[in-house]
């Protein structure tokens, strides 16, 4: 904890139980959805899932360096991670996107797609409509549910920014910068569902995390 780096914030009007709480459900989401990013990834494939795999290694990479730079912050603030996976698991701040429980050789097996926590209505009418295409054996619509999720992210990292804009100065640079890399994933994968062009390209090198990559202890290029 920095002391006078946490007096700064204090006297600055910020609510910093508050502000942790929201770091540490942020923290989650980015952590889960890594997880789950390493399933969908090693499940992209045929010729669609293939053109798919390029986005979901870098969204999956660059998640993993948000959760690597949000850790810091909340241990500066006085802050801790909770003890047991299996909490903070469940304090994400947005929905998990997993594959359908769906085995090739088990036709029988109850598709599974959608969140464990959390979500907006337009989330959860996401997480339906995935549901049944995937029993219809499409999943294409799992993107739908990718795009959710970042989407989810987006809303969490503005609400943080808001609450730390003019105030904590450190912590609104870090949530910034992260929200601008969840927008750009917002499109990847927005633009694959054929919304429309996003104007964006994808990564010079796997995970290059542009905005965030200066918050990192180790750079991404070395791990």
């Amino acid at each position: 904890m920095g002391k006078v780096a946490l007096q700064m914030v204090e006297q600055a009007g910020i609510d910093v139980k508050e502000l942790l709480d929201k770091l540490v459900c942020a923290a989650s989401a980015e952590f889960t959805t890594y997880y789950y990013y390493t399933i969908l990834r090693a499940n992209a494939i045929g010729l669609e899932g293939e053109g798919l795999k390029e986005i979901i290694e870098d969204a999956r990479l660059e998640d993993r360096n948000h959760f690597e730079a949000l850790v810091p912050r909340i241990y500066e603030l006085g802050g801790e991670l909770p003890r047991d996976i299996r909490d903070f698991a469940n304090l994400a701040a947005c929905p998990d996107a997993y594959l359908p429980d769906r085995h090739h050789n088990n036709s029988d097996a109850t598709p599974r797609v959608g969140f464990t926590s959390g979500g907006s209505d337009e989330s959860q009418t996401a997480v339906l409509e995935a549901k049944q295409a995937v029993e219809q054996g499409d999943i294409r619509p799992l993107l739908q549910v990718l795009v959710e999720a970042e989407r989810c992210a987006i809303r969490v990292y503005s609400d943080i920014c808001n609450m730390a804009f003019g105030k904590d100065h450190r912590t609104y640079e870090l949530s910034l910068a992260i929200l601008n890399e969840e927008i750009e994933h917002e499109a990847w994968f927005s633009e694959f569902l054929g919304e429309g062009p996003s104007g964006h390209f994808r990564r010079g090198a796997p995970g290059e995390s542009p905005y965030t990559s200066r918050f990192l202890v180790v750079p991404h290029n070395h791990s």
